[in-house]
């Protein structure tokens, strides 16, 4: 059986990006909540702000240092699997990346450890501070990889001459047609991501009845922040949508699973598609509301993959359920942001069993929808790596064989999957922990009475505070 290097690196680069997204995707959001905390911290000097940052610091540093394992060797592949293309898009990439260690990776790595190490050894305004470069630092960060990013889904300002593009204009390749709202989208997502872990840990933490107060504040803050960005997502999806469409038609027909260019598309809630005989099986459709949607006219006309050769069409299956998966985890976002606001009436929202569980299972599904939407943003570029410019067969390393391709990418599969282990591992002992010490959780364990959860309403009738330790025995 031949090993064909060509898909075999995708699949190598798709796992690698994967695995990597759902870290950044989700310490973006964090660090900005962990400043936000500190914020409350400096300006109330509560103890529950302080212990709720010092807890989701903790966090935070273990999925940052699993983000930046996963994606250091995202960089050299570049060179191993897909040289062609780091030699012609080297006087472009390469500048844009540098950006992104020299203005980002520096300044979140000076303060991450002042952020995690300075607590009570340096001022609380330089603490506070430092919440805020490391916070800042992310969205720089993703700021340039996402420019980079965009500038291969809509190139601009650049010229390919010899098989070498060159830069004619540097406002134009950073701020590309597609950047601004793919900037922005990523950013509610990690919004999305970080209030829900955030209100899924505490709605955990609120059924075991750990530290009531401090996440029941958690858990309010996540649910006032979900109900104005899930919503707001949605918008700018929609936007984004609509800038897919002037500028990648193909990728946005086969998102919609439609074959032929017309008028009065139906909007598929469910098909099977089949590119071999280039149309679809078991259709379920709402007449006309893909046009609408897309074109903001029941009427309008949407492109169909049959303009271009089927070597030309992304892989219409993988884009078509990915972005449905993502679509449905987005409304999910929303009825449960709304379903908060509902509950807030009598304080319920903190003490509603079936809410909080759902909660505890809503955290994974910010994750899902971001793979699933890098999965249709590059699976629907395909067969394109520079959209337009330079396809994916063209970038690949000529010297590559599948041999070679396969060898490495079981070996990132090993790696990563213990990465993975102990991440987890290590996460999973921060949360066991939580905000309290694990000797003072021992004790107040031991003394607090045993008792049916119910289905409907968490019962809180035992007293959650901590018995407070002698000044001179060591407070928490």
């Amino acid at each position: 059986m031949d090993l064909d290097p060509l898909i075999l690196s995708r699949i190598q680069f798709a796992f690698v990006v994967s695995f990597h997204a759902i870290f950044p995707v989700f310490t973006i959001g964090l660090a900005s909540f962990i400043a936000v905390l500190e914020g409350l911290a400096f300006k109330t000097r509560s103890p529950i702000w302080e212990k709720l940052s010092a807890f989701w610091t903790k966090v935070f540093a273990v999925v940052f240092g699993m983000g930046v394992v996963s994606g250091i060797v995202m960089s050299f592949q570049f060179g191993t699997n897909w040289s062609n293309f780091a030699q012609a898009s080297a006087n472009y990439l390469g500048p844009i990346l540098s950006y992104e260690v020299v203005t980002a990776f520096f300044l979140e790595a000076a303060f991450l450890g002042v952020l995690l190490f300075g607590r009570d050894k340096v001022p609380a305004g330089v603490h506070l501070l430092a919440a805020i470069m490391v916070a800042t630092g992310t969205f720089i960060s993703s700021f340039w990889i996402l420019s980079a990013n965009s500038w291969m889904q809509t190139p601009a300002g650049t010229e390919l001459r010899d098989g070498v593009f060159y830069v004619t204009s540097w406002s134009e390749a950073i701020f590309n047609p597609s950047f601004p709202y793919r900037f922005l989208h990523m950013g509610l997502a990690s919004f999305l991501t970080g209030s829900f872990v955030v209100a899924g840990v505490s709605a955990w933490y609120l059924l075991k009845g750990r530290e009531v107060e401090a996440n029941r504040k958690a858990l309010s803050m996540c649910l006032w922040l979900l109900l104005f960005i899930a919503p707001a997502q949605a918008v700018v999806g929609d936007f984004h949508g609509l800038n897919t469409l002037e500028h990648q038609p193909m990728k946005v027909a086969a998102m919609e699973g439609n074959w032929e260019t017309s008028r009065n598309v139906p909007l598929l809630l469910f098909a099977i598609p089949d590119q071999e005989n280039q149309t679809n099986r078991f259709e379920i459709a709402i007449p006309s509301l893909a046009s609408f949607i897309l074109t903001h006219e029941w009427d309008g006309e949407v492109p169909g993959l049959n303009e271009v050769a089927v070597e030309e069409q992304p892989p219409v299956a993988i884009v078509f359920w990915s972005f449905r998966i993502m679509v449905g985890l987005g409304l999910l976002m929303i009825i449960f942001a709304v379903t908060g606001l509902v509950l807030r009436a009598g304080g319920r929202y903190w003490r509603t069993g079936w809410f909080l569980q759902g909660l505890r299972f809503m955290s994974i599904a910010p994750f899902i929808a971001v793979l699933t939407g890098w999965f249709v943003t590059e699976v629907g570029r395909a067969p394109w790596l520079v959209y337009g410019m330079m396809t994916q067969a063209q970038s690949v390393t000529p010297s590559l064989t599948g041999g070679m391709a396969l060898f490495t990418l079981i070996g990132y599969i090993v790696v990563y999957g213990l990465v993975f282990s102990a991440g987890v591992y290590y996460l999973m002992r921060v949360l066991y922990v939580g905000l309290e010490d694990r000797h003072d959780e021992d004790e107040h364990e031991a003394e607090r009475p045993a008792r049916p959860f119910s289905a409907t309403h968490v019962p809180f009738e035992y007293s959650n505070d901590k018995p407070k330790k002698p000044a001179n025995q060591g407070g928490h």
